[in-house]
């Protein structure tokens, strides 16, 4: 209904609460990128109409602020669904950006198994840098496209893991994360960086990046290295779970590695590590975030504490918390509504009845 100009939303049998914020999503992801590279398999143009696509549902979901943390090779689509979503071309959540992330040869988002003349034509998923010159022009060829943030992979991926003792393979050292910090300071960007564990995430936290992602086996020297300089951390510990129809050998190892990912979670969680919420959605389907939600609250946090997590956090992940995260006169207008009361359950979260972003309704159940 209309009163003196103003459309007026009835919200009074739902629980309203600020916008969601995904602190690490892939927007230019689908859940089987693994077994079909898109860098191989897809255009980067139909990368970017399923990134459109993406985000639509991940806004329909509640969560209003992402933070895409690399495009895996799909060359700025990121940006271009970024600036078409700002422009009011399309319908979609706020969206920060890194572009391509920055790795090593032969370490993660570096393609293997092609033979060597094929490999040199081929498209990687992620910048190849092997020297520090290398890496600071990196950072400045993603400025220059305008990039929000700087992805860098500290450790490798699962491929990487030691089986037996689970550590993982360190990529940089910490004079090399130093570098790439300052460089990205000096554009006025923060540096998030993917570690698993072990001493390739403690030369990331020690070189001085604002968050460590995924972070399966973080020990007790590194989350008090965390604390002490105020690393933000998103744990995304739902994508890790075994895959159905994987063989024995492989959910042993995933099983294993979710048990870790846990003690991690919760060891932490007790430290008082500034935890913004994650859910690296786009390794599963774009409008399940609510399952990483659940998780939390299973690993021991309240449903109050992930709330604050996936708002105020995740706006001061963003430094943003003077304009996101909260339902206040002079922030955005990111607001949502669910029944119930997900302080209780967080399980509300699974239906989102009302989505409003900038001030405009997308949703309305």
């Amino acid at each position: 209904m209309k009163s003196n100009s103003a459309t007026v939303i009835d919200l009074s049998d739902k629980t309203v609460l600020p916008g969601l914020i995904d602190g690490h999503t892939h927007i230019c992801l689908t859940p089987d990128y693994s077994s079909n590279p898109p860098v191989l398999y897809k255009t980067n143009t139909y990368r970017t109409m399923e990134a459109f696509k993406a985000a639509k549902r991940i806004l329909n979901a509640g969560f209003t602020t992402i933070r895409d943390v690399d495009n895996e090779g799909a060359d700025m689509a990121d940006i271009a669904v970024r600036d078409a979503i700002n422009e009011g071309m399309f319908v979609g959540p706020r969206i920060f950006v890194s572009g391509w992330a920055i790795s090593i040869t032969g370490g993660h988002m570096n393609l293997t198994g092609l033979r060597p003349s094929i490999d040199k034509k081929v498209e990687q998923l992620a910048i190849i840098a092997d020297n520090s010159e290398d890496m600071v022009a990196a950072i400045r060829d993603q400025r220059k496209s305008g990039v929000d943030f700087i992805k860098i992979y500290a450790t490798g991926t699962l491929r990487h893991i030691n089986r037996e003792t689970l550590e993982s393979l360190s990529q940089l050292s910490t004079e090399e994360v130093q570098i790439m910090v300052n460089e990205a300071r000096r554009w006025d960007m923060d540096v998030a960086a993917h570690a698993y564990g072990g001493t390739g995430a403690y030369h990331a936290v020690q070189g001085g990046v604002h968050s460590l992602e995924h972070g399966l086996f973080l020990d007790d020297k590194t989350v008090a290295l965390m604390v002490n300089n105020g690393t933000f951390w998103c744990p995304t510990m739902t994508v890790y779970f075994p895959d159905e129809g994987a063989s024995e050998a492989d959910i042993r190892f995933r099983n294993r590695i979710v048990a870790e990912h846990k003690k991690s979670f919760q060891r932490a969680m007790n430290k008082g590590v500034k935890i913004a919420f994650g859910t690296d959605i786009g390794s599963m389907p774009h409008e399940e975030g609510w399952r990483e939600l659940e998780l939390m609250v299973d690993y021991g946090m309240s449903p109050m504490d992930v709330i604050h997590s996936a708002t105020v956090m995740g706006a001061k992940l963003l430094r943003m918390n003077d304009e996101l995260g909260q339902i206040k006169e002079g922030y955005y207008a990111d607001i949502i509504a669910v029944d119930g009361n997900p302080d209780e359950d967080i399980k509300e979260f699974r239906t989102v009845d009302f989505v409003m972003v900038n001030g405009a309704v997308v949703k309305n159940k």
